[in-house]
């Protein structure tokens, strides 16, 4: 497969994202972008000496013409959020980094299918949407790809059950606003809160998961990883990397990617995470579930919330 994939930011999030996908077969072609230009040289230059060991693939630390004939391009470039700093605290800073960054990769890749994964990603998603002048259906903020992950893995290890039986998600802002709408949670099919029940009848006995522990589990995850480790991004680049590959798949999947919302939910205007169908021309539309009156009231508010910060932007 003949798919060539540019990442902008060769920060630790795009080298790792670059070096996950040279794992796979995702990519033929990987263009790392950075304004740093040793430290992407030497990013390329490590990766690519390990890839005598897979299929062949091609590596170049380039600039933007260098990525012409992109099929996706990833951007990840900004300022990091730092220990005990918000997302929302980055807004201003990343989004004038976008503004330089976003007419240079789009008068060479008009085509291309774009992943925005810079923080705070619905902000800057909104912003790249707003001044790319490209079709909504390329652009796709990675949202809450990663909160959804950490869901999983927190509700997986609570009932000793593989991560894949597990169906549960986050919703809107990939932030402190974001909720888990438990009415649509279920382990291979079974409501998470009848899960108990289910197991009691076959001899096990879980304890009832807590689900403000297992909110503020998925919330503060990140910044529990940052305070430990100064940064994130294995788990961020391995989502990333599996959203290339449903963007490069023969079948559509339905992911909580980040994009603009046009009334669904009464939410307008803004870029959030719901359920969205994707395929290999992009967004094909938001997938719409049945949310209680609490958890659309949530949704709202996210929107809300991030309404504000975008009204304080200047784009």
């Amino acid at each position: 497969m003949n798919n060539k994939v540019t990442i902008i930011g060769a920060g630790s999030v795009g080298a790792t994202i670059a070096y996950n996908m040279s794992l796979t077969d995702i990519s033929s072609e990987i263009v790392l972008i950075d304004i740093k230009k040793e430290k992407v040289e030497g990013e390329v230059m490590d990766i690519a000496q390990g890839a005598s060991f897979r299929n062949p693939i091609s590596f170049i630390a380039g600039d933007y013409e260098d990525a012409k004939g992109s099929d996706i391009v990833i951007i990840t470039s900004g300022v990091a959020r730092k220990p005990g700093q918000s997302r929302i605290e980055l807004a201003q800073t990343n989004v004038d980094i976008i503004k330089a960054i976003t007419p240079n990769i789009v008068k060479v890749c008009p085509d291309a299918l774009y992943i925005i994964v810079s923080n705070p990603v619905d902000i800057i998603t909104y912003v790249f949407t707003k001044i790319s002048g490209l079709p909504e259906s390329q652009i796709i903020g990675s949202g809450t790809i990663l909160d959804t992950s950490r869901l999983r893995c927190g509700i997986g290890n609570h009932y000793d059950i593989a991560l894949k039986n597990v169906h549960a998600y986050v919703f809107g802002e990939h932030g402190d606003t974001a909720f888990i709408p438990w009415s649509c949670a279920s382990i291979s099919g079974i409501k998470v809160d009848e899960y108990n029940d289910v197991m009691k009848r076959m001899g096990k006995d879980f304890p009832e998961i807590n689900k403000d522990d297992m909110f503020e589990y998925v919330r503060k995850a990140g910044a529990e990883v940052i305070s430990r480790k100064g940064a994130t991004f294995y788990a961020v680049a391995t989502s990333v990397c599996n959203l290339c590959s449903v963007l490069r798949s023969e079948y559509d999947s339905i992911i909580t990617v980040s994009s603009m919302m046009h009334g669904e939910y009464g939410v307008d205007d803004v870029c959030l995470s719901t359920l969205t169908l994707l395929g290999t021309e992009g967004i094909k539309g938001k997938v719409p579930v049945d949310l209680t009156e609490e958890e659309i009231a949530k949704l709202r508010a996210s929107a809300d919330a991030l309404k504000e910060v975008i009204a304080q932007l200047k784009f």
